[in-house]
């Protein structure tokens, strides 16, 4: 089969790459990001610069990480960006997010189109920055997004549902189809708003805990929660907590999941 060329770069499927070319959605984007002078924003994957450029005229400087040495390259020699704009070349989980957030006495602001590869691996990443962060807002795949906002009893509902919701308030902003993007995906996107929660309403006490009790739930979410958390819960225990053992890991909310952990 052969590569797609586009502006005369080599598509990377590898890495997931998919540009936006749809100047409404790029506008939409900016509306929703709302780029202040003096905020720090840090881009994930600029592509060929859609989003990059019109921020960049908004703030007083931006950062913005790409890995494809073309690209980087196809940015700077083409001056499509501006003397504000700082390009790390670098893979984006090695990238120190807390450093900018340190250094400019602020929590940061994060915002792009997530290479579809990593989008997963990446927001469960960025926890460990949150302390540092004040919101991101991401371009992800549809089922991705339907997941992060989906509520017990969905199907949708899973582990990463939970483990997100704990942490972060999500908003589901707009959808974005594949005619928007080229070369064109064969799922649909959506464009979505994290923010950390300031005081979280889900305290547990004891993170690891909590985890290890969500990725078990899941882990059999076809079984009922007397069997799957057999190890950790007998059914009087699930009784007196007032959660049923016929349950299984997809009706339980984040709070009483959160009570599960702290019981113990």
């Amino acid at each position: 089969m052969n590569n797609f060329i586009y502006k005369g770069h080599v598509v990377q499927k590898s890495l997931g790459q998919c540009f936006l070319i749809d100047k409404q959605i790029v506008k939409n984007i900016i509306h929703v990001i709302n780029p202040l002078y003096n905020d720090v924003l840090i881009e994930i994957g600029p592509g060929f610069g859609s989003l990059t450029i019109p921020v960049s005229n908004f703030i007083k400087k931006l950062f913005v990480i790409e890995l494809d040495k073309d690209l980087v390259s196809y940015l700077c020699n083409n001056k499509l960006v501006s003397s504000n704009v700082v390009i790390f070349k670098q893979n984006v989980m090695n990238f120190n997010f807390c450093y900018f957030s340190l250094i400019y006495n602020k929590n940061i602001r994060i915002f792009g189109n997530l290479p579809y590869n990593i989008s997963v691996s990446l927001i469960i990443h960025l926890i460990k920055y949150i302390n540092h962060i004040k919101d991101m807002n991401f371009m992800m795949q549809k089922e991705v997004v339907d997941k992060l906002i989906s509520s017990p009893g969905s199907k949708n509902y899973c582990r990463l549902t939970v483990i997100m919701q704990y942490y972060y308030e999500i908003f589901f902003l707009f959808h974005v189809y594949p005619k928007s993007f080229i070369p064109n995906p064969k799922i649909d996107s959506s464009f979505v708003k994290i923010i950390p929660r300031g005081k979280n309403i889900y305290k547990v006490n004891n993170i690891k805990l909590f985890n290890l009790i969500v990725k078990f739930a899941f882990m059999y979410r076809r079984k009922m929660l007397r069997n799957s958390l057999s190890n950790f819960f007998t059914v009087k225990d699930l009784i007196r907590l007032n959660i049923n053992p016929d349950f299984r890991a997809e009706n339980i909310s984040v709070y009483d999941f959160c009570r599960l952990s702290n019981n113990l």
